[in-house]
């Protein structure tokens, strides 16, 4: 079992063109040999990476896109199997890049800019419900929080006193804005999901 991630930036055209550099930097820094990643059609995107990950991933995705004024990306995970591989990510097919398309597709329908599609359909509708609240919070991020998720997660279990001298801000600074991000309960669900994705490929 394997993740797909496929996105796009939202009105692209509309922003300064450093959004691909932040996007780029973005996939580098998360992504290594054991992971693909292609940019397509201008601003689109596909990544391939390990199934308990994609959450966590998509979160960083999203973080860095808000750390730009007015920037926003919307994502289609899907979860299964891999059946054709390839030396570029949209080339390779299977249930994942089916159910990750699916999901991409249903985002402007359903008024949402991230959604999941997996072989479990308990777990999509349960997991989806999660997303869509956790939205209410990613979506509403400014930049100065969407800055401060990206350094928490670069900088996993490190206190925020550390955070704080490399983003170059105050503690209570960075405590605050993680606090408007609500990083602790977007965590508690990544964790959440993780587990369960782990015990369901078990299965």
């Amino acid at each position: 079992m394997i993740a797909v991630i496929t996105g796009d930036i939202i009105n692209s055209r509309a922003l300064p063109e450093e959004w691909i550099d932040t996007l780029k930097g973005a996939l580098t820094h998360l992504f290594s040999k054991k992971s693909k990643w292609e940019i397509f059609r201008g601003d689109s995107f596909q990544i391939e990476l390990n199934a308990e990950d994609a959450l966590l991933n998509a979160i960083y995705i999203k973080a860095c896109i808000k750390t730009l004024k007015k920037a926003d990306v919307r994502m289609g995970i899907g979860i299964g199997k891999k059946n054709v591989n390839s030396a570029k990510v949209t080339e390779a097919n299977g249930e994942a890049f089916i159910n990750s398309g699916f999901a991409f597709d249903t985002l402007k329908m359903n008024k949402v800019n991230m959604a999941f599609e997996t072989p479990w359909p308990s777990f999509d509708h349960d997991l989806n419900l999660f997303i869509k609240l956790a939205l209410i919070a990613m979506d509403s991020w400014g930049q100065i929080s969407a800055e401060m998720v990206k350094y928490a997660i670069e900088n996993k279990n490190t206190k925020q006193d550390k955070i704080a001298k490399i983003s170059g801000r105050s503690q209570s600074s960075v405590s605050e804005a993680l606090k408007r991000a609500h990083f602790a309960e977007l965590m508690e669900l990544e964790n959440k999901y993780r587990q369960q994705v782990l015990t369901l490929i078990k299965k």
